[in-house]
């Protein structure tokens, strides 16, 4: 799959609507558990998809702080019939695979998945990047600070990585997310090819998640597409003061900054409702000082 043959960037920001095939979301919306996983799964993506979703991202292991590692084989079990199922009932539709396992993303690329999402940015797996290069996949390389053996609770929504200390936020992210872009073209993967993801919610404090939302135009300076994926995260329970349950407003304040911001794409569980909010913002960026609609997406 080649990028630039579906997706206009600058025009839009697009939207990845999160299935999660995990007993264990930290958003309480795994699909494992719920009756017939597949059948479940299928029509979440077919939900997703005829409200507007762009992508579908299909994960097997839960990322939250503190979740069960899961293995090869297993995560394969849970993603593989879900990628197959999906790609049979959505044939046109684009999906990526949320995994940082060379093994999982083979399975999946081979079971219909479009792109590899990997959290680790093709560090965790050194063989991940070869898969992502021989099958010419795109990849979504994300800034990663957390540690899974520091996890903090909190007083309320639940926990949170343990925030790294940063000397310069921008200056570091931006310096660790080019230096993961150039690893993955050094070993083929083209550069238009490459998505890069600031890591919201990964190894940051709540300031400093504001802060990469709120300075996208640094990120976006690197020049690569750009993915932000604030939905439902910790820092907004740290910010707002509210429980985990408690973060739709948050979410939705967070995806329209993002996008104000210059996002490519925003990666969401609540698909319907921010695709209203993607919509309207993207209305407003486009609006001119004479009262008329530009065609295109201020960058």
């Amino acid at each position: 799959m080649l990028l630039n043959d579906h997706f206009e960037w600058g025009s839009r920001c697009y939207l990845m609507g999160i299935l999660n095939v995990t007993p264990d979301s930290f958003s309480g919306d795994g699909v494992l558990g719920q009756g017939d996983p597949i059948s479940v799964a299928v029509d979440q993506a077919c939900t997703f998809f005829n409200h507007g979703a762009d992508i579908i991202d299909i994960g097997g292991e839960s990322t939250r702080p503190g979740a069960t590692p899961v293995g090869v084989s297993e995560e394969i079990d849970r993603v593989v019939p879900v990628i197959e199922a999906v790609t049979s009932a959505l044939p046109e539709c684009i999906i990526s695979i949320d995994t940082s396992k060379a093994e999982v993303a083979a399975a999946a690329l081979v079971a219909g998945a479009d792109i590899i999402n990997d959290i680790w940015a093709l560090k965790h797996d050194k063989n991940i990047a070869a898969v992502a290069a021989d099958a010419r996949a795109p990849v979504i390389l994300m800034h990663n600070a957390s540690c899974a053996f520091k996890v903090e609770k909190l007083e309320k929504g639940g926990a949170q990585y343990t925030p790294r200390s940063y000397e310069h936020l921008l200056d570091e992210v931006c310096s660790e997310l080019s230096h993961s872009a150039h690893r993955a073209e050094a070993v083929g993967i083209p550069t238009d090819q490459i998505i890069l993801d600031p890591g919201v919610g990964f190894g940051k404090s709540p300031s400093q998640n504001l802060s990469l939302i709120n300075h996208l135009d640094r990120i976006r300076a690197l020049g690569y597409p750009v993915l932000v994926g604030p939905s439902r995260k910790s820092f907004i329970s740290r910010v707002l003061g509210v429980e985990a349950e408690c973060r739709e407003e948050g979410t939705a304040a967070a995806i329209a900054a993002a996008v104000m911001r210059g996002a490519d794409i925003v990666r969401v569980h609540d698909v319907t409702a921010m695709k209203r909010i993607v919509d309207m913002c993207s209305a407003i960026i486009r609006a001119s000082e004479d009262g008329s609609i530009s065609p295109e997406r201020v960058a």
